[in-house]
C-alpha cells in the first residue's frame, strides 16, 4: 500500500470552491486506491464543509505527510491555518484568507522538494487578493515556477481528448503579438514535447502548431507573424527531429485535432486554445504546469465564489487533477526523471 503516492492537495481559497470539491472528491474512495492525498489547509473551513455535505468522512489531523492513514472515510491535513469565522465565511473572500492560501502552495512546494511529497494538485485561488496580500505573481504557474527557481515552464489544460500547450500566458489580446518571439514558441514546443514523453509516457508525440491570425496569415495579408515568428519555429523542431506540423489556422486545426490526429496543440495565447479545450472538458480538464522539476497540476476552473458554500461545486476536475499527479509522478520515477 505504500507504494502509493503521497499527493499534497492545497486547499485554495478558503472562501471560494476549493474546500467543497475536495471534500467531494475525497469521499469517493476509489482515489485512496490510486494515490494518498494529504491536505495541506485549514480543518475549521474543512469541518463546515463536512457539516453542509452528506457524506461519512472524518478529519485525521497531521503534523508530517508521513503521519498520514490514507484509508477511506478519512481526510489526513495538515492543519496550515486555523482562520477566525469571519475569515471563512464562503464567498467572501479576505486578505487573511489569501495569506493563508499561499501559505498552503509554499509549504506543499517545499514538502515536494525535501521528498515527503511527491506530488501537488493545486485548488483555486484569487489572483487579485493574492496580490493584496503582498504577493505579486500572475497566479499558480508563476509562483510555483518562482519557488522552485524555473524560468522554463509551460502553461497545459489536458483533457482526455485535446491538450493545448500556451506560448503566452495571461496577458492582454493586444500584447500577444508584442510578446510573442520565435526563441518562445520553440522552446514551448520543446517542454511540451518533452513532457508528452516523460510525463504523459507518449513515446511518439505529433504535435500542432496554432496559427496567431486568420486563415495562417494568408500569405501575409492578414499578419505576417506565421512567417516571421512561428514558421521559422516550426522549422526548427522539425530540423531538430520532433514530429510536428503548423502553423495551422486555429478554425480547422482543433477539430483535427480531437479526432486523434495530434497528441497535444501548441496554441499562441489564453483563449485561443481554452476555447476549444473548455468546450470539449468543461468540467474535468486538469491544468498542469509542464516543465517544473516538480509535479503540480490543478483544478481549470476559478474560485466560484457564487456557489461556494452550496454543495453545488463540481470535482470531477479535482479528481481528474489528482489521477494527472500520480501519473506523471510514477511517470518520472521509472524514468528516473532529472537524473
Amino acid at each position: 500500500m505504500h507504494e502509493r503516492p503521497l499527493v499534497g492537495i492545497t486547499m485554495g481559497d478558503p472562501a471560494g470552491v476549493g474546500p467543497e470539491i475536495i471534500v467531494k472528491t475525497l469521499a469517493d474512495g476509489d482515489i485512496y486506491a490510486d494515490c494518498r492525498p494529504v491536505v495541506l489547509g485549514d480543518p475549521g473551513v474543512l469541518s463546515s464543509v463536512l457539516a453542509i455535505i452528506t457524506a461519512d468522512l472524518s478529519l485525521n489531523i497531521i503534523s508530517d505527510p508521513s503521519d498520514a492513514r490514507s484509508a477511506p472515510g478519512l481526510i489526513d491535513v495538515m492543519a496550515l491555518s486555523r482562520l477566525n469565522k469571519e475569515h471563512m465565511q464562503p464567498g467572501m473572500p479576505t486578505v487573511a484568507g489569501a495569506r493563508a492560501m499561499v501559505e498552503y502552495i509554499y509549504r506543499a512546494v517545499d514538502l515536494i522538494q525535501k521528498g515527503r511529497l511527491a506530488a501537488m494538485a493545486t485548488c483555486p485561488i484569487n489572483k487579485a487578493l493574492m496580490h493584496q496580500a503582498g504577493f505579486n505573481y500572475d497566479g499558480h504557474t508563476e509562483l510555483i515556477a518562482h519557488l522552485t527557481d524555473c524560468d522554463q515552464y509551460v502553461m497545459m489544460l489536458a483533457g482526455q481528448r485535446l491538450r493545448v500547450a500556451l506560448v503566452t500566458i495571461h496577458c492582454a489580446l493586444r500584447e500577444v503579438p508584442i510578446n510573442l518571439t520565435t526563441d518562445m514558441v520553440y522552446k514551448t514546443i520543446m517542454i511540451t514535447a518533452k513532457a508528452l514523453r516523460d510525463d504523459f509516457g507518449i513515446k511518439n508525440a505529433r504535435l500542432a502548431v496554432a496559427a496567431l491570425n486568420p486563415h495562417a496569415g494568408e500569405g501575409g495579408i492578414f499578419g505576417d507573424e506565421e512567417e516571421r515568428i512561428i514558421s521559422p519555429a516550426v522549422k526548427k523542431a522539425v530540423t531538430d527531429g520532433y514530429d510536428l506540423v503548423g502553423p495551422l489556422p486555429a478554425d480547422t486545426l482543433f477539430f483535427k485535432a480531437i479526432s486523434g490526429q495530434f497528441d497535444a496543440v501548441v496554441v499562441m495565447y489564453h483563449d485561443q486554445g481554452l476555447i476549444p479545450l473548455k468546450l470539449m472538458h468543461f468540467s474535468d480538464a486538469v491544468n498542469v504546469t509542464l516543465g517544473l522539476p516538480i509535479v503540480r497540476t490543478s483544478v481549470d476552473h476559478g474560485t466560484a465564489y457564487d456557489i461556494a458554500g452550496t454543495g453545488k461545486a463540481d470535482e470531477k476536475s479535482l479528481s481528474a487533477a489528482i489521477r494527472l499527479a500520480v501519473t506523471i509522478a510514477s511517470n518520472r520515477k521509472a524514468t528516473s526523471y532529472g537524473k
